[in-house]
C-alpha cells in the first residue's frame, strides 16, 4: 500500500510571508476602517431612541397587591411577553398611526418598535427608534398611553403602571461608529490574508533550492550565481 504525502506547513514561512507583506496588510486593515468610519458618520442615517418602562401587576386591584408573593411575581414577569404581543398587535400601533398622522404602515411602524422585559423581571420596556428623536417619544407615548386599557380590555385581568415617561435619548443608538469601523478593518485583514495566502498557495514558481527539493524531491547540485552586468 502506497503511503500518502501530506505537505505540511512550516511555520517560519508563513511569519516570512506576512513580514514580507505586513505594509501592505496594515494599509488595507487602515483602508477599510477608514472606509467603514466614513460610511457610518456621512452615509447611514442616524437613529434615535426613545423608552419608557412600565411595571406588570398581576392582578388589576391594586389593593390585592400589598402582600405581595412570589407566585404573584412571576405570573406577572411571564405576562410580560403577553402585553408585548398585545402592546405591538395592529389594534394599538393603526390608533397610534391614526393619532399621530403617521405616513406609514402597521408593517413599518411595527419594525420600529420593541416591548420587552427589563433583566427577565415585571418591569416592561417599550422602545421605539426613529430618525427624529421626538417622533420616537411620540410613539411611545401613544403606545403607553393606550396600555392600560387595551392590556385590561383584552386580557381581563392584570393592570400596568408607568414607572418612566417617555423620553428620547439625546445621542443616536445606530450606526455605531466604533464598531463599524472595527468590523470594517477586520473585514480589510481578513481579505488581505485571504489574498496573500491564495497568491502563495497558486503561485509554482521556485524561488530557492529548497522549493526544488520540497516539491520535486531533487537534489540541487549547483546554483547559477546572478551577475550584475551594469558598470
Amino acid at each position: 500500500m502506497e503511503e500518502q504525502e501530506y505537505e505540511t506547513i512550516d511555520l517560519r514561512e508563513i511569519i516570512l510571508l506576512l513580514k514580507k507583506n505586513l505594509l501592505g496588510l496594515i494599509a488595507l486593515t487602515a483602508l477599510f476602517a477608514a472606509a467603514g468610519y466614513l460610511l457610518s458618520t456621512f452615509v447611514m442615517t442616524p437613529r434615535y431612541e426613545a423608552s419608557a418602562t412600565m411595571i406588570v401587576n398581576s392582578r388589576e386591584d391594586a389593593v390585592a397587591q400589598t402582600n405581595i408573593t412570589s407566585d404573584q411575581i412571576n405570573s406577572a414577569t411571564k405576562l410580560v411577553d403577553t402585553y408585548s404581543v398585545i402592546l405591538t398587535s395592529d389594534t394599538v400601533l393603526d390608533k397610534t398611526i391614526e393619532d399621530l398622522g403617521l405616513d406609514m404602515d402597521y408593517e413599518d411602524l411595527l419594525g420600529k418598535v420593541t416591548v420587552e422585559s427589563v433583566n427577565s423581571t415585571q418591569v416592561m420596556k417599550i422602545s421605539a427608534q426613529d430618525e427624529d428623536p421626538e417622533l420616537a417619544q411620540q410613539i411611545v407615548a401613544s403606545i403607553v398611553e393606550q396600555a392600560p386599557d387595551i392590556i385590561i380590555q383584552t386580557v381581563k385581568a392584570g393592570s400596568v403602571e408607568v414607572i418612566s415617561q417617555p423620553k428620547a435619548g439625546e445621542n443616536p443608538v445606530s450606526p455605531r461608529k466604533m464598531m463599524n469601523t472595527a468590523i470594517a478593518g477586520m473585514l480589510g485583514l481578513a481579505l488581505g490574508l485571504g489574498v496573500i495566502f491564495l497568491r502563495s498557495m497558486l503561485n509554482n514558481k521556485f524561488m530557492t533550492d529548497t522549493d526544488i527539493n520540497k516539491k520535486l524531491g531533487l537534489t540541487v547540485l549547483g546554483v547559477i550565481p546572478q551577475v550584475n552586468m551594469k558598470g
